[in-house]
């Protein structure tokens, strides 16, 4: 990250804002042939956050999962 940063100290004001325009320009002539092309503009692949599960909630699933098994080897027992 460091390398951007002293690049980024190089370049001039001027410079930095033309560098905008080109890349809002870009990027408003991509919409356009997005919608003459009819394609649907399509994320980035790992823009959605990771979801994670917090210890609590594996907890809960795991109890919930032998209770489960509890009760249907008790309910196989009671067939037999």
């Amino acid at each position: 990250m460091s390398y951007m940063s002293n690049k980024l100290s190089i370049i001039s004001i001027r410079d930095l804002k033309k560098a905008i325009k080109i890349k809002a320009k870009l990027e408003s002539l991509q919409a356009r042939l997005n919608g003459l092309l009819g394609t649907a503009e399509v994320a980035p692949a790992g823009s959605r956050p990771k979801r994670r599960m917090s210890a609590a909630g594996r907890r809960r699933i795991i109890a919930a999962q032998k209770a489960r098994w509890a009760k249907f080897k008790a309910a196989g027992k009671s067939r037999s």
